[in-house]
């Protein structure tokens, strides 16, 4: 008759209510998680049950705690393996792993190793493969994501006790990024520089005008005085008409 799904951080107020009208009562009812982050997430279910005219029912109410992985499918065969990758060495057992992958990966069936560890993943999230391999002492993940692959090496490695270990990493495409992020930085960089020495000649140059116009003044030399006030007026439109300039080519997307 209606399902009332309790949970933090998946739906808008921290709950949902399902309700089907009364033709479209049936024995189940399906009701999409989409979690926008990989946390474990407690549900706390409240299911209501009964005929389709009766006015009381019945209240089954069930708690369940989703693996911090969730989002994720075995990946199709054809699957191109990701050119970015993370190595680090690991001295327990493939079992272990593969025992803690069961736990924190929602897959349709769990899976089983002895001796190596292949596992093919997809983000349906973002689409991007997850490819896991585990021999005996090291483990390689590769993935295009550095975000993922740093929250599960994360995980990986409080689960097994790890505080401290050295690594391998490879993300040609988030260092190119990155340079590109490096350039921009320098142009605006280097736009700063020049801003702040044009501003400081233009101080000095109106802190002359202005004490050449004031002695003009004390002189009663109109002349002059006009003179530099106009020199100073024309030299302040000019400094605001190369800031406005300076300001436009400043502002740089850095991402």
């Amino acid at each position: 008759k209606a399902v009332m799904i309790f949970a933090e951080g998946i739906f808008n107020g921290e709950s949902h209510v399902v309700h089907p009208p009364t033709n479209g009562i049936t024995s189940a009812l399906s009701v999409p998680i989409f979690p926008p982050k990989d946390v474990p997430i407690d549900l706390h279910v409240k299911t209501f049950v009964g005929h389709k005219n009766s006015s009381q029912y019945h209240v089954f109410e069930l708690s369940r705690q989703l693996p911090r992985f969730t989002l994720y499918v075995q990946a199709p065969p054809n699957t191109q393996q990701p050119r970015s990758f993370v190595s680090f060495p690991v001295n327990e057992r493939i079992n272990r792993v593969v025992m803690w992958i069961n736990q924190n990966f929602l897959l349709d069936e769990e899976i089983a190793a002895d001796t190596e560890l292949d596992l093919r993943l997809m983000a349906l999230r973002t689409g991007c493969p997850i490819f896991l391999h585990m021999v005996p002492g090291t483990i390689t993940i590769h993935c295009e994501d550095i975000d993922l692959v740093g929250d599960i090496v994360q995980a990986l490695a409080a689960s097994l006790n790890i505080e401290n270990m050295s690594s391998t990493a490879n993300f040609p495409e988030f260092i190119e990024k990155l340079k590109e992020v490096l350039v921009k930085v320098d142009e605006f960089h280097n736009v700063r520089q020049k801003l702040t020495a044009e501003m400081a000649d233009h101080s000095n140059l109106i802190r002359s005008l202005v004490v050449r116009a004031e002695d003009a003044r004390l002189m009663n030399d109109m002349n002059s005085m006009k003179q530099s006030y106009l020199k100073l007026y024309d030299l302040n439109r000019s400094v605001k008409k190369e800031k406005s300039t300076d300001c436009d080519s400043a502002l740089i997307p850095l991402l």
